[in-house]
């Protein structure tokens, strides 16, 4: 896969959006930008904030969510990258908040800014990185995603916005494959115990080589 070159992170503009859920790609972006002592610089031709860090451009389209696709598609063309070339990061209400994985392409998952940016970008084939976000459950979708989260998940969640932070920064060194085979990782899987047939004993440990028979009394 190609080195990164522009890294988006999707959100909705202005104050009333800054610390909802649907904002998790903006703020994985401005923990970069701090790490990199970039300063972000409103781009209104371009419809972004734009920072340059160590050899990548990061995006925070202006163009609210479900239009994101119309700030990177012409910003990635006008510098002449491909879409392997653009890290995308986004909140996934599939995962528990505290969670993300990296993925190299895929479909949109329902994902509006992503149907955005598949559209713009000529195709799936581009790495993004899912912050998990929790699910609705009850609550009405729109309402769920444009909420903000509650005292007791921002500990989880900062601590994956820091996971997330890394894995781009590893990715940017070594390459998409170094930072999935660090931060995918999965859980092991408990060896499932047979069922015991009713009315039968638990056979001894060393049943295959059980003991010599005692020897015969003179």
């Amino acid at each position: 896969m190609s080195s990164i070159r522009i890294i988006v992170g999707l959100g909705n503009p202005g104050r009333d959006y800054a610390e909802t859920r649907h904002n998790v790609g903006f703020m994985v972006l401005d923990r970069l930008a701090r790490r990199f002592g970039a300063e972000w610089k409103l781009d209104k031709a371009r419809k972004g904030e734009l920072a340059v860090g160590p050899g990548v451009l990061l995006i925070k389209p202006q163009t609210f969510m479900n239009c994101s696709g119309e700030c990177v598609g012409p910003i990635m063309r006008y510098y002449k990258f491909d879409p392997e070339q653009v890290l995308v990061i986004y909140d996934d209400i599939s995962f528990p908040v505290g969670t993300m994985k990296l993925r190299a392409s895929g479909s949109a998952g329902g994902h509006n800014g992503m149907k955005s940016l598949i559209a713009h970008l000529g195709g799936e084939k581009f790495p993004r990185i899912r912050v998990g976000i929790g699910a609705p459950g009850q609550k009405e979708m729109v309402g769920h995603v444009l909420g903000k989260f509650a005292p007791d998940e921002r500990p989880l969640l900062e601590e994956c916005l820091a996971k997330a932070e890394e894995a781009t920064l590893l990715m940017m060194k070594e390459g998409f494959q170094a930072a999935a085979n660090k931060f995918n990782v999965k859980k092991e899987k408990k060896p499932r115990k047979k069922p015991q047939p009713e009315g039968e004993a638990a056979a001894p440990e060393n049943a295959e080589n059980p003991p010599p028979p005692p020897e015969a009394a003179e």
